[in-house]
């Protein structure tokens, strides 16, 4: 691996482009083959709505708690940082910044205290945002959380043990992907809040374009979930969460025992059942096919394998040293035309009176008495909620996240009561930068056309990693059989090789020598750069006629590359 990373070094070198010129031309913005609207704020009115605009640093304050771990004797802080920025990957909209996850695997915590508290009794509740994941997401969240209205609600202090009331957005690691719609509900009887979570969670969209995430509760008690302005879930606060809001009005009775004496099975052997006479259960389960015959073309004198008559003893073989040399046997040829060679035996075949060892036939219980389970008594913990949908007063927003890739960026958040101005939002501000996003990421996307045909149509300014990896790929799988053909075919290998085998030559001279003889140094490096020279000159002679002799070879990789 090693070697490998010296000679990508060295390819970088030969091409006369220096690691920083392919990371541009990697990351270099696409923007300009599409005329990007300008940002404009929006004039929309809201309980809460956040564009990242001047300012946001009085509205936004950065967690500096420390994460509550019960259990673990590590203890985490919330050190990630956040920025408002622009995107730098397929920006839609010029001067349009978010809110920016600036650390892969580190705990962030931000939050922004609302104008006035936000009570959502007897109202729509409507929360919009976007999403955009720059770098993609393997392992980590983008949800949001709206905290409950408190005195202890405190920014500095928000962590993940702060009271919430609602937790909604996407959230995926591994298989697991999904859109978070969490709730907390009190408790009417106790007091105390527990969390509900949405069966079967619709799926996140991992995409680095844009993602509008939208959730709409509603007085009746019913909800909607959209991705991108579409539904992706309808329901009722009812059925859809676990644990259900409302408890069972019947329980098990915790004090109610299963009777020593009763009996639960089905069926049983039948006791009355005895083995037939000529139930014979040593039979065997095969016996000789006597009935079967020889093949008339078995060769019964011919054996399985003879010594091999191609085989010869080696030139370096000393009978006293090694004793008699034997040739290694292989199948006998006579035998694969024929039924079969050596001593024929009659086969097996299936015992027809075999009938294994007897058991009794199964039969109703006449003593069963069904399934047993305890009496049903009332609930003593039963309440019914009958409006969960009046959430408790929420007093402030907050990211509170852990992820492996960096660069998650948040932006046009909405929290208020109209679902037709969060709609007018998302078409001021998403509808018109997803569209631009989707035309820069197809103008991405290699035509078909410009896929190259086979290794040797890549261009090393196109696709530095894929250039490099793919002439090291094809060196070494011709080298395994040919190394004069891989010279000959992929001469950027052995070329780099030689420029890496003179610098190194060069240091060890500088190194071994000192400064008390640069002369010798430098007249080993000009030799060894000479003698690259000249197999540089002898491999671009080779290359014109060793090309059609690894034409095949080529074209299998073509293939491979463009399936």
């Amino acid at each position: 691996m090693k070697l490998n990373s010296a000679i990508a070094a060295a390819l970088l070198a030969t091409t006369g482009v220096y690691a920083d010129d392919a990371s541009k031309v990697e990351t270099e913005p696409s923007s300009s083959i599409v005329e990007l609207p300008t940002f404009t704020p929006t004039n929309l009115k809201a309980p809460f709505l956040e564009q990242f605009t001047e300012g946001w640093e009085k509205r936004w304050k950065p967690s500096h708690a420390k994460k509550d771990t019960k259990g673990q004797e590590e203890e985490w802080a919330y050190v990630g940082e956040w920025s408002v920025e622009e995107p730098y990957k397929y920006k839609g909209i010029e001067g349009d910044k978010g809110l920016v996850v600036k650390n892969a695997a580190a705990h962030h915590a931000i939050s922004a205290k609302f104008p006035k508290k936000i009570d959502p009794k007897g109202k729509d509740l409507v929360v919009q945002y976007e999403v955009k994941l720059q770098k993609g997401l393997d392992c980590g969240g983008a949800y949001l959380k709206l905290l409950r209205d408190t005195k202890s609600l405190h920014q500095d202090e928000f962590s993940n043990t702060t009271p919430y009331v609602i937790m909604f957005g996407p959230d995926k690691c591994g298989a697991t992907n999904k859109i978070h719609f969490i709730f907390n509900h009190k408790n009417p009887k106790s007091g105390e809040y527990e969390e509900k979570h949405l069966l079967a969670a619709p799926q996140a969209t991992i995409s680095k374009i844009s993602e509008l995430y939208t959730l709409i509760v509603r007085p009746n008690n019913t909800f909607t979930i959209k991705r991108g302005g579409d539904i992706v879930r309808d329901g009722s606060l009812f059925d859809q969460f676990s644990p259900a809001v409302n408890p069972e009005k019947e329980i098990d009775d915790p004090n109610d025992k299963k009777p020593e004496d009763w009996v639960d099975e089905a069926r049983i052997p039948d006791p009355d059942a005895k083995k037939p006479d000529d139930w014979d259960e040593d039979a065997p389960f095969e016996i000789v096919d006597e009935e079967a015959t020889k093949p008339e073309d078995w060769l019964e004198d011919e054996p399985l394998t003879i010594p091999d008559p191609e085989a010869q003893k080696p030139e370096d073989w000393d009978d006293e040293e090694d004793g008699d040399w034997v040739p290694p046997t292989v199948p006998n040829p006579k035998c694969a035309e024929v039924s079969g060679c050596g001593p024929w035996t009659k086969p097996m075949k299936k015992n027809p009176n075999y009938k294994g060892k007897w058991t009794a036939p199964y039969i109703d219980n006449p003593a069963y008495k069904g399934v047993w389970a305890p009496r049903k008594i009332k609930n003593p913990d039963y309440f019914e909620d009958k409006h969960p949908a009046n959430f408790e007063p929420m007093g402030a927003i907050g990211f509170e996240l852990w992820t492996m890739q960096p660069d998650i960026l948040f932006d046009n958040i909405y929290i208020g009561h109209s679902v037709e101005e969060a709609e007018k939002f998302a078409n001021e501000t998403f509808f018109k930068k997803v569209a631009v996003e989707k035309a820069l990421e197809d103008a991405e996307k290699p035509k078909s056309e410009d896929k190259p045909k086979s290794p040797s149509d890549l261009k090393f300014l196109d696709d530095p990693v894929l250039y490099i990896r793919e002439k090291l790929d094809l060196f070494t799988t011709i080298f395994a059989n040919d190394p004069i053909q891989a010279i000959k075919f992929v001469p950027e290998v052995p070329t780099a090789i030689g420029g890496l085998l003179v610098t190194i030559v060069a240091l060890i001279g500088i190194f071994t020598m000192g400064g008390a003889a640069p002369e010798a140094a430098k007249k080993t490096a000009a030799d060894a750069k000479e003698k690259v020279k000249e197999a540089k000159d002898k491999t671009a002679e080779a290359v014109s006629t060793g090309a059609e002799n690894v034409k095949a070879e080529v074209n299998k990789r073509a293939t491979r590359s463009q399936s």
